[in-house]
Protein backbone atom coordinates (compact mmCIF):
# COMPACT_ATOMS: atom_id res chain seq x y z
CA UNK A 1 0.00 0.00 0.00
CA UNK A 2 1.30 3.39 -0.73
CA UNK A 3 0.41 6.95 0.35
CA UNK A 4 -2.89 7.76 1.04
CA UNK A 5 -4.12 10.25 -1.63
CA UNK A 6 -6.45 11.65 -3.82
CA UNK A 7 -9.42 9.27 -5.33
CA UNK A 8 -12.85 9.46 -7.19
CA UNK A 9 -14.46 9.81 -3.30
CA UNK A 10 -18.03 9.10 -4.30
CA UNK A 11 -17.74 5.96 -6.46
CA UNK A 12 -15.10 4.00 -4.00
CA UNK A 13 -16.83 5.37 -0.81
CA UNK A 14 -20.24 3.90 -1.90
CA UNK A 15 -18.56 1.01 -3.26
CA UNK A 16 -16.91 0.14 -0.11
CA UNK A 17 -20.08 1.26 1.85
CA UNK A 18 -22.01 -1.25 0.02
CA UNK A 19 -19.47 -4.02 0.30
CA UNK A 20 -19.79 -3.57 4.35
CA UNK A 21 -23.64 -3.11 4.34
CA UNK A 22 -23.86 -6.19 2.78
CA UNK A 23 -21.15 -8.15 5.19
CA UNK A 24 -22.90 -6.88 8.01
CA UNK A 25 -26.48 -7.93 7.08
CA UNK A 26 -25.05 -11.27 6.92
CA UNK A 27 -23.42 -10.97 9.95
CA UNK A 28 -26.18 -9.69 12.13
CA UNK A 29 -28.47 -12.51 10.55
CA UNK A 30 -26.03 -14.80 12.60
CA UNK A 31 -24.29 -16.79 9.64
CA UNK A 32 -20.93 -16.37 10.33
CA UNK A 33 -21.67 -17.47 14.34
CA UNK A 34 -22.09 -20.72 13.82
CA UNK A 35 -19.15 -24.04 14.84
CA UNK A 36 -20.55 -25.44 11.53
CA UNK A 37 -20.20 -22.24 9.36
CA UNK A 38 -16.88 -21.73 10.80
CA UNK A 39 -15.53 -24.99 10.31
CA UNK A 40 -17.29 -25.41 6.52
CA UNK A 41 -15.01 -22.29 5.84
CA UNK A 42 -12.06 -23.23 7.41
CA UNK A 43 -12.31 -26.76 5.64
CA UNK A 44 -12.91 -24.64 2.01
CA UNK A 45 -9.59 -22.83 2.69
CA UNK A 46 -7.59 -26.14 3.62
CA UNK A 47 -9.12 -27.59 0.12
CA UNK A 48 -8.42 -24.71 -1.62
CA UNK A 49 -4.31 -25.02 -0.06
CA UNK A 50 -4.29 -28.75 -1.15
CA UNK A 51 -5.87 -28.13 -4.57
CA UNK A 52 -4.27 -25.08 -5.84
CA UNK A 53 -0.84 -25.51 -4.43
CA UNK A 54 0.85 -25.11 -8.18
CA UNK A 55 -0.74 -22.05 -8.90
CA UNK A 56 -0.13 -20.32 -5.39
CA UNK A 57 3.41 -21.53 -5.83
CA UNK A 58 3.29 -19.66 -9.66
CA UNK A 59 1.96 -16.67 -8.17
CA UNK A 60 5.05 -16.19 -5.57
CA UNK A 61 7.25 -17.07 -8.30
CA UNK A 62 5.64 -13.76 -10.38
CA UNK A 63 5.59 -11.67 -7.63
CA UNK A 64 8.78 -12.38 -6.16
CA UNK A 65 10.83 -15.52 -8.22
CA UNK A 66 10.93 -17.37 -4.77
CA UNK A 67 11.99 -20.62 -4.92
CA UNK A 68 9.63 -23.35 -4.62
CA UNK A 69 11.23 -24.26 -1.43
CA UNK A 70 10.69 -21.07 0.35
CA UNK A 71 7.07 -21.05 -1.07
CA UNK A 72 6.40 -23.97 0.74
CA UNK A 73 7.80 -23.78 3.42
CA UNK A 74 7.38 -20.30 4.71
CA UNK A 75 3.92 -19.55 2.96
CA UNK A 76 1.75 -23.12 1.67
CA UNK A 77 2.82 -25.11 4.28
CA UNK A 78 2.57 -22.21 7.71
CA UNK A 79 -0.91 -21.47 6.09
CA UNK A 80 -1.84 -25.46 5.67
CA UNK A 81 -1.00 -25.83 9.52
CA UNK A 82 -2.67 -22.82 10.77
CA UNK A 83 -6.04 -24.25 9.22
CA UNK A 84 -5.48 -27.56 10.20
CA UNK A 85 -4.66 -26.28 14.05
CA UNK A 86 -8.04 -24.41 13.93
CA UNK A 87 -10.05 -26.85 12.65
CA UNK A 88 -8.75 -29.23 15.20
CA UNK A 89 -9.51 -26.69 17.77
CA UNK A 90 -12.11 -24.29 16.95
CA UNK A 91 -14.77 -26.29 19.59
CA UNK A 92 -12.64 -25.83 22.78
CA UNK A 93 -11.64 -22.24 21.55
CA UNK A 94 -15.39 -21.64 21.07
CA UNK A 95 -16.37 -22.79 24.20
CA UNK A 96 -16.83 -20.34 27.33
CA UNK A 97 -14.09 -20.13 29.65
CA UNK A 98 -15.56 -20.95 33.45
CA UNK A 99 -13.61 -18.42 36.02
CA UNK A 100 -13.73 -18.25 40.11
CA UNK A 101 -16.69 -16.15 41.35
CA UNK A 102 -16.22 -14.25 45.40
CA UNK A 103 -18.03 -14.41 48.33
CA UNK A 104 -20.04 -10.88 47.53
CA UNK A 105 -21.65 -12.37 44.63
CA UNK A 106 -22.59 -16.02 46.28
CA UNK A 107 -24.53 -17.51 44.66
CA UNK A 108 -23.26 -16.76 41.05
CA UNK A 109 -20.98 -18.54 38.63
CA UNK A 110 -18.69 -16.34 35.83
CA UNK A 111 -17.64 -16.99 32.41
CA UNK A 112 -15.78 -15.45 29.68
CA UNK A 113 -17.42 -15.68 26.44
CA UNK A 114 -15.48 -15.23 23.16
CA UNK A 115 -17.41 -13.62 20.52
CA UNK A 116 -16.75 -12.20 17.01
CA UNK A 117 -16.24 -8.33 16.91
CA UNK A 118 -18.45 -8.28 13.29
CA UNK A 119 -17.61 -6.85 10.16
CA UNK A 120 -13.24 -7.29 9.90
CA UNK A 121 -10.97 -5.97 7.68
CA UNK A 122 -7.25 -7.60 6.81
CA UNK A 123 -5.13 -5.59 5.08
CA UNK A 124 -2.06 -7.82 4.01
CA UNK A 125 1.24 -7.20 2.76
CA UNK A 126 3.81 -8.33 -0.34
CA UNK A 127 6.09 -10.39 1.06
CA UNK A 128 4.31 -12.93 1.84
CA UNK A 129 1.64 -12.27 -0.11
CA UNK A 130 -0.10 -15.51 0.41
CA UNK A 131 0.21 -16.34 4.10
CA UNK A 132 -0.10 -13.00 5.42
CA UNK A 133 -3.09 -12.77 3.43
CA UNK A 134 -4.78 -16.26 4.62
CA UNK A 135 -3.65 -17.14 8.52
CA UNK A 136 -5.32 -13.51 9.87
CA UNK A 137 -8.55 -14.80 7.28
CA UNK A 138 -8.42 -18.15 9.08
CA UNK A 139 -8.12 -16.49 12.29
CA UNK A 140 -11.24 -13.78 11.47
CA UNK A 141 -13.28 -17.08 10.32
CA UNK A 142 -12.40 -18.95 13.03
CA UNK A 143 -14.13 -16.56 15.67
CA UNK A 144 -16.96 -15.93 13.53
CA UNK A 145 -16.46 -12.55 11.59
CA UNK A 146 -17.47 -11.65 8.48
CA UNK A 147 -14.26 -10.55 6.85
CA UNK A 148 -13.06 -8.10 4.07
CA UNK A 149 -9.65 -9.04 2.78
CA UNK A 150 -7.15 -6.40 1.07
CA UNK A 151 -4.34 -8.09 -0.58
CA UNK A 152 -0.94 -6.08 -1.55
CA UNK A 153 -1.47 -4.66 -4.87
CA UNK A 154 2.69 -4.26 -4.58
CA UNK A 155 2.11 -8.54 -5.37
CA UNK A 156 -0.88 -8.35 -8.09
CA UNK A 157 -0.19 -12.32 -9.00
CA UNK A 158 -1.08 -13.30 -5.16
CA UNK A 159 -3.80 -10.31 -5.31
CA UNK A 160 -5.22 -11.69 -8.43
CA UNK A 161 -5.43 -15.73 -7.00
CA UNK A 162 -7.26 -14.89 -4.07
CA UNK A 163 -9.39 -12.83 -5.49
CA UNK A 164 -10.38 -15.81 -7.86
CA UNK A 165 -10.14 -18.58 -5.76
CA UNK A 166 -11.57 -17.49 -2.28
CA UNK A 167 -15.20 -17.08 -3.00
CA UNK A 168 -14.83 -20.54 -4.95
CA UNK A 169 -14.03 -22.14 -1.53
CA UNK A 170 -15.57 -19.81 1.04
CA UNK A 171 -19.21 -18.22 1.41
CA UNK A 172 -19.02 -14.92 -0.54
CA UNK A 173 -21.67 -13.14 1.96
CA UNK A 174 -19.62 -13.35 4.08
CA UNK A 175 -15.74 -13.60 3.10
CA UNK A 176 -14.88 -10.69 0.50
CA UNK A 177 -11.78 -10.09 -1.51
CA UNK A 178 -11.48 -6.87 -2.72
CA UNK A 179 -8.07 -5.23 -4.87
CA UNK A 180 -6.71 -2.70 -5.47
CA UNK A 181 -4.16 0.03 -4.62
CA UNK A 182 -4.49 3.32 -2.64
CA UNK A 183 -7.68 4.57 -4.10
CA UNK A 184 -9.62 1.22 -2.84
CA UNK A 185 -7.86 0.67 0.31
CA UNK A 186 -8.59 4.59 1.32
CA UNK A 187 -11.95 3.99 0.64
CA UNK A 188 -12.17 1.01 2.70
CA UNK A 189 -10.66 2.61 5.57
CA UNK A 190 -13.18 5.38 5.63
CA UNK A 191 -15.62 2.99 6.73
CA UNK A 192 -16.64 1.76 10.04
CA UNK A 193 -15.12 -1.67 10.56
CA UNK A 194 -15.59 -3.82 14.22
CA UNK A 195 -11.48 -4.40 13.81
CA UNK A 196 -8.86 -3.69 11.23
CA UNK A 197 -5.77 -5.83 10.94
CA UNK A 198 -3.15 -4.49 8.92
CA UNK A 199 0.49 -6.07 8.10
CA UNK A 200 2.93 -3.75 6.48
CA UNK A 201 5.31 -1.01 7.54
CA UNK A 202 4.88 1.73 10.35
CA UNK A 203 3.96 5.08 8.13
CA UNK A 204 1.15 3.15 6.87
CA UNK A 205 0.20 0.90 10.51
CA UNK A 206 0.10 5.04 11.38
CA UNK A 207 -2.63 6.07 8.48
CA UNK A 208 -4.37 3.05 9.04
CA UNK A 209 -4.68 3.66 13.28
CA UNK A 210 -5.41 7.42 12.45
CA UNK A 211 -8.50 6.02 9.95
CA UNK A 212 -9.80 3.65 12.98
CA UNK A 213 -9.69 6.04 15.14
CA UNK A 214 -12.55 8.04 13.75
CA UNK A 215 -14.57 5.34 14.62
CA UNK A 216 -12.93 4.01 17.87
CA UNK A 217 -11.45 0.48 16.20
CA UNK A 218 -9.31 -1.37 17.70
CA UNK A 219 -6.40 -2.42 15.56
CA UNK A 220 -3.88 -4.83 15.34
CA UNK A 221 -0.86 -3.54 13.33
CA UNK A 222 1.67 -6.09 12.24
CA UNK A 223 4.66 -3.74 11.41
CA UNK A 224 8.21 -4.53 11.54
CA UNK A 225 11.39 -2.72 12.81
CA UNK A 226 15.74 -3.27 12.69
CA UNK A 227 16.08 -6.70 14.01
CA UNK A 228 19.73 -7.36 15.66
CA UNK A 229 21.52 -10.31 15.63
CA UNK A 230 23.95 -10.64 18.78
CA UNK A 231 26.37 -12.79 18.48
CA UNK A 232 29.04 -14.05 21.36
CA UNK A 233 31.97 -15.59 20.63
CA UNK A 234 31.76 -18.66 22.84
CA UNK A 235 29.16 -20.62 19.80
CA UNK A 236 29.87 -23.08 16.99
CA UNK A 237 30.25 -20.38 14.38
CA UNK A 238 29.66 -22.55 11.39
CA UNK A 239 26.21 -23.35 12.68
CA UNK A 240 25.73 -20.09 13.66
CA UNK A 241 26.54 -18.30 10.12
CA UNK A 242 24.39 -20.51 8.39
CA UNK A 243 21.20 -20.19 10.80
CA UNK A 244 21.52 -16.72 10.46
CA UNK A 245 21.99 -16.71 6.59
CA UNK A 246 19.45 -18.82 5.98
CA UNK A 247 17.32 -16.60 8.39
CA UNK A 248 18.57 -13.35 6.02
CA UNK A 249 18.48 -14.65 2.61
CA UNK A 250 16.42 -18.12 3.02
CA UNK A 251 13.28 -15.37 3.64
CA UNK A 252 12.32 -13.63 0.17
CA UNK A 253 16.19 -12.41 -0.11
CA UNK A 254 15.73 -10.58 3.22
CA UNK A 255 12.36 -9.02 2.70
CA UNK A 256 10.87 -10.36 5.54
CA UNK A 257 9.72 -8.59 8.87
CA UNK A 258 11.83 -10.33 11.10
CA UNK A 259 14.93 -11.23 8.88
CA UNK A 260 18.18 -10.40 11.00
CA UNK A 261 18.81 -6.66 9.90
CA UNK A 262 21.80 -6.39 11.39
CA UNK A 263 24.90 -8.68 13.31
CA UNK A 264 26.58 -6.98 16.58
CA UNK A 265 29.42 -8.74 17.71
CA UNK A 266 32.86 -7.64 19.07
CA UNK A 267 35.47 -5.98 17.70
CA UNK A 268 37.65 -8.32 18.18
CA UNK A 269 35.68 -11.57 16.76
CA UNK A 270 33.83 -9.26 13.94
CA UNK A 271 36.77 -10.39 11.21
CA UNK A 272 35.87 -14.46 11.76
CA UNK A 273 32.64 -14.01 11.77
CA UNK A 274 32.29 -11.58 8.69
CA UNK A 275 35.03 -14.72 7.43
CA UNK A 276 32.57 -17.29 8.08
CA UNK A 277 29.30 -15.58 6.57
CA UNK A 278 31.12 -15.00 3.46
CA UNK A 279 32.04 -19.11 3.16
CA UNK A 280 28.94 -19.85 4.10
CA UNK A 281 26.78 -17.60 1.24
CA UNK A 282 29.13 -18.74 -1.28
CA UNK A 283 28.02 -22.42 -0.26
CA UNK A 284 24.70 -21.55 -0.14
CA UNK A 285 24.65 -19.36 -3.33
CA UNK A 286 27.55 -20.14 -5.52
CA UNK A 287 30.26 -17.68 -6.73
CA UNK A 288 27.71 -16.00 -8.55
CA UNK A 289 24.74 -15.38 -6.53
CA UNK A 290 23.35 -12.84 -9.01
CA UNK A 291 22.64 -16.34 -11.20
CA UNK A 292 21.28 -18.64 -8.01
CA UNK A 293 17.61 -19.99 -8.52
CA UNK A 294 17.67 -20.32 -4.50
CA UNK A 295 17.47 -16.48 -4.23
CA UNK A 296 14.39 -14.54 -4.51
CA UNK A 297 14.28 -11.21 -6.29
CA UNK A 298 13.57 -7.66 -5.35
CA UNK A 299 9.29 -7.25 -5.05
CA UNK A 300 9.93 -3.81 -7.93
CA UNK A 301 12.21 -1.65 -8.93
CA UNK A 302 11.24 1.39 -6.12
CA UNK A 303 12.53 -1.16 -3.65
CA UNK A 304 15.33 -1.86 -5.89
CA UNK A 305 16.08 2.01 -5.78
CA UNK A 306 15.98 2.22 -2.66
CA UNK A 307 18.35 -0.52 -1.65
CA UNK A 308 20.99 0.61 -4.43
CA UNK A 309 20.18 4.05 -2.40
CA UNK A 310 21.70 1.94 0.62
CA UNK A 311 24.73 0.74 -0.78
CA UNK A 312 25.82 3.98 -2.78
CA UNK A 313 25.77 5.58 0.51
CA UNK A 314 29.31 7.21 0.88
CA UNK A 315 29.29 6.36 4.40
CA UNK A 316 28.94 2.49 3.49
CA UNK A 317 30.00 1.92 0.16
CA UNK A 318 33.67 1.64 1.40
CA UNK A 319 32.81 -0.77 4.43
CA UNK A 320 31.50 -3.83 2.05
CA UNK A 321 33.27 -7.11 2.16
CA UNK A 322 31.27 -9.04 0.11
CA UNK A 323 28.61 -8.80 -2.60
CA UNK A 324 27.43 -5.47 -3.78
CA UNK A 325 26.55 -7.02 -7.61
CA UNK A 326 23.03 -5.82 -8.77
CA UNK A 327 21.35 -6.32 -11.84
CA UNK A 328 18.69 -3.88 -12.21
CA UNK A 329 17.33 -5.60 -15.24
CA UNK A 330 16.29 -8.54 -13.23
CA UNK A 331 15.59 -6.86 -10.02
CA UNK A 332 18.13 -9.31 -8.43
CA UNK A 333 21.01 -8.07 -5.57
CA UNK A 334 23.69 -10.10 -4.46
CA UNK A 335 23.89 -10.99 -0.74
CA UNK A 336 26.15 -8.42 0.33
CA UNK A 337 28.06 -8.14 3.87
CA UNK A 338 29.21 -4.86 5.25
CA UNK A 339 31.62 -4.36 8.54
CA UNK A 340 32.11 -1.59 10.92
CA UNK A 341 29.50 0.66 9.40
CA UNK A 342 28.86 3.92 11.31
CA UNK A 343 25.51 4.22 13.22
CA UNK A 344 24.65 7.35 11.16
CA UNK A 345 24.58 5.47 7.65
CA UNK A 346 21.45 5.87 6.09
CA UNK A 347 21.56 1.60 6.20
CA UNK A 348 21.33 2.18 10.37
CA UNK A 349 18.38 4.12 10.24
CA UNK A 350 15.33 2.51 8.60
CA UNK A 351 14.61 -1.51 8.38
CA UNK A 352 16.46 -2.89 5.29
CA UNK A 353 14.37 -5.53 4.05
CA UNK A 354 16.82 -6.36 1.77
CA UNK A 355 19.70 -8.45 1.03
CA UNK A 356 22.15 -6.28 2.86
CA UNK A 357 23.73 -7.30 6.38
CA UNK A 358 25.84 -4.83 8.51
CA UNK A 359 27.94 -6.01 11.40
CA UNK A 360 28.05 -3.24 13.91
CA UNK A 361 31.12 -3.98 16.13
CA UNK A 362 30.96 -3.12 20.41
CA UNK A 363 33.66 -3.68 23.08
CA UNK A 364 32.34 -5.58 25.23
CA UNK A 365 28.84 -8.25 24.08
CA UNK A 366 26.83 -6.86 26.94
CA UNK A 367 27.57 -3.48 24.87
CA UNK A 368 24.79 -4.49 22.64
CA UNK A 369 22.30 -4.43 24.92
CA UNK A 370 22.09 -0.33 25.27
CA UNK A 371 23.28 -0.38 21.80
CA UNK A 372 19.22 -2.06 21.02
CA UNK A 373 17.61 0.05 23.60
CA UNK A 374 18.38 3.13 22.52
CA UNK A 375 16.89 2.45 19.06
CA UNK A 376 13.36 1.94 18.65
CA UNK A 377 11.68 -1.81 19.52
CA UNK A 378 12.08 -4.22 16.84
CA UNK A 379 9.97 -6.85 15.94
CA UNK A 380 12.45 -10.18 16.73
CA UNK A 381 15.61 -9.69 18.30
CA UNK A 382 17.81 -13.03 18.50
CA UNK A 383 20.98 -14.16 20.42
CA UNK A 384 23.84 -16.51 19.55
CA UNK A 385 25.90 -17.60 22.31
CA UNK A 386 26.16 -20.87 25.17
CA UNK A 387 26.53 -18.27 28.07
CA UNK A 388 23.45 -19.16 30.11
CA UNK A 389 23.53 -16.05 31.97
CA UNK A 390 24.12 -14.20 28.87
CA UNK A 391 20.67 -15.17 27.77
CA UNK A 392 18.97 -14.63 30.81
CA UNK A 393 20.14 -10.95 30.67
CA UNK A 394 19.34 -10.67 26.95
CA UNK A 395 15.78 -11.89 27.78
CA UNK A 396 15.22 -9.74 30.79
CA UNK A 397 16.91 -6.57 29.37
CA UNK A 398 15.86 -6.30 25.98
CA UNK A 399 12.17 -5.19 24.03
CA UNK A 400 11.29 -6.76 21.25
CA UNK A 401 8.13 -8.07 19.80
CA UNK A 402 9.69 -11.93 20.13
CA UNK A 403 13.14 -13.65 20.17
CA UNK A 404 14.85 -16.46 18.84
CA UNK A 405 18.07 -17.77 21.13
CA UNK A 406 20.53 -20.02 18.57
CA UNK A 407 18.73 -19.13 15.56
CA UNK A 408 16.51 -17.11 13.84
CA UNK A 409 12.58 -16.78 12.47
CA UNK A 410 12.36 -20.50 13.93
CA UNK A 411 9.94 -18.37 17.04
CA UNK A 412 7.28 -17.55 14.10
CA UNK A 413 6.40 -21.45 13.15
CA UNK A 414 5.70 -22.26 16.58
CA UNK A 415 2.07 -21.58 17.06
CA UNK A 416 1.91 -21.70 20.39
CA UNK A 417 3.76 -18.51 20.88
CA UNK A 418 1.94 -15.44 19.77
CA UNK A 419 3.82 -13.55 17.10
CA UNK A 420 3.45 -9.74 17.18
CA UNK A 421 5.44 -6.20 17.57
CA UNK A 422 5.57 -4.24 20.92
CA UNK A 423 5.93 -0.29 20.32
CA UNK A 424 6.49 0.59 16.95
CA UNK A 425 7.45 -2.60 16.01
CA UNK A 426 3.34 -3.19 16.44
CA UNK A 427 0.85 -3.78 18.61
CA UNK A 428 -1.49 -6.97 19.11
CA UNK A 429 -0.44 -10.39 18.70
CA UNK A 430 -1.89 -13.64 16.23
CA UNK A 431 -0.82 -17.42 15.61
CA UNK A 432 -2.95 -20.33 16.55
CA UNK A 433 -4.97 -19.74 18.91
CA UNK A 434 -3.88 -16.16 19.43
CA UNK A 435 -5.50 -15.99 15.97
CA UNK A 436 -8.65 -16.94 17.50
CA UNK A 437 -8.16 -14.04 20.80
CA UNK A 438 -7.11 -11.56 17.92
CA UNK A 439 -10.37 -11.42 16.35
CA UNK A 440 -12.51 -12.45 19.53
CA UNK A 441 -13.97 -10.64 21.95
CA UNK A 442 -13.83 -11.26 25.73
CA UNK A 443 -17.30 -10.93 26.91
CA UNK A 444 -17.82 -10.98 30.72
CA UNK A 445 -20.62 -13.19 32.31
CA UNK A 446 -22.02 -13.18 35.54
CA UNK A 447 -25.22 -15.12 36.42
CA UNK A 448 -27.59 -15.47 39.46
CA UNK A 449 -30.45 -16.90 40.68
CA UNK A 450 -32.92 -15.06 42.76
CA UNK A 451 -31.36 -16.38 45.92
CA UNK A 452 -28.43 -15.07 48.38
CA UNK A 453 -30.20 -12.05 48.67
CA UNK A 454 -27.88 -9.69 51.03
CA UNK A 455 -29.75 -6.53 52.39
CA UNK A 456 -26.58 -5.14 53.44
CA UNK A 457 -26.34 -4.00 49.48
CA UNK A 458 -29.47 -1.83 49.60
CA UNK A 459 -30.16 1.81 51.23
CA UNK A 460 -30.50 2.71 53.81
CA UNK A 461 -26.77 2.49 54.20
CA UNK A 462 -26.27 1.76 58.20
CA UNK A 463 -23.34 1.25 59.83
CA UNK A 464 -24.44 -2.57 60.26
CA UNK A 465 -24.64 -2.54 56.57
CA UNK A 466 -21.47 -0.91 55.78
CA UNK A 467 -19.83 -3.81 58.59
CA UNK A 468 -21.13 -6.40 56.40
CA UNK A 469 -20.42 -4.96 53.22
CA UNK A 470 -16.50 -4.48 54.06
CA UNK A 471 -16.30 -8.20 55.59
CA UNK A 472 -18.03 -9.34 52.06
CA UNK A 473 -15.50 -7.47 50.13
CA UNK A 474 -12.37 -8.69 51.96
CA UNK A 475 -13.43 -12.01 52.47
CA UNK A 476 -13.52 -12.51 55.96
CA UNK A 477 -15.73 -14.77 56.77
CA UNK A 478 -15.18 -15.05 60.47
CA UNK A 479 -15.87 -10.98 61.06
CA UNK A 480 -18.75 -11.61 58.71
CA UNK A 481 -20.32 -14.61 60.82
CA UNK A 482 -19.57 -12.03 63.82
CA UNK A 483 -21.72 -9.57 62.75
CA UNK A 484 -24.54 -11.25 61.22
CA UNK A 485 -24.77 -13.26 64.61
CA UNK A 486 -23.73 -10.80 67.17
CA UNK A 487 -24.59 -7.07 66.18
CA UNK A 488 -27.98 -5.67 66.41
CA UNK A 489 -30.22 -5.81 63.70
CA UNK A 490 -31.04 -2.05 61.69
Amino acid sequence: MGDVGKRDEVLHSENAAMVVRGLRESFNLGKTRSFQWRKNQLEGILRMIEEREGEIMEALYSDLAKPQMESFLHEISMAKGACMVALKNLKSWMKPEKVGTLLSTYPSTSSIVPEPFGVVLIISAWNYPFLLSIEPVIGAIAAGNAVVLKPSEISPATSSLLARLLPQYTDNLCVKVVEGAVTETTALLEQKWDKIFYTGNGRVGRLVMAAAAKHLTPVVLELGGKSPVVVDSNIDLKVAMKRIAVGKWGCTSGQACIAPDYIITTKSFASKVADEMIATVQKFYGKNPLESTDLARIVNSNHFARLSKLLDDDLVSGKIVYGGQRDEKRLRIAPTLMLDVPEDSLIMRDEIFGPLLPIITVDKIQDSFDFINSRTKPLAAYLFTNDKQLEKMFVENVSAGGMCVNDTVLHMANKNLPFGGVGESGTGAYHGKFSFDAFSHKKSVLSRNFGGEIGARYPPYTPRKQKIVRALLSGDIIGLIMILFFSKSS
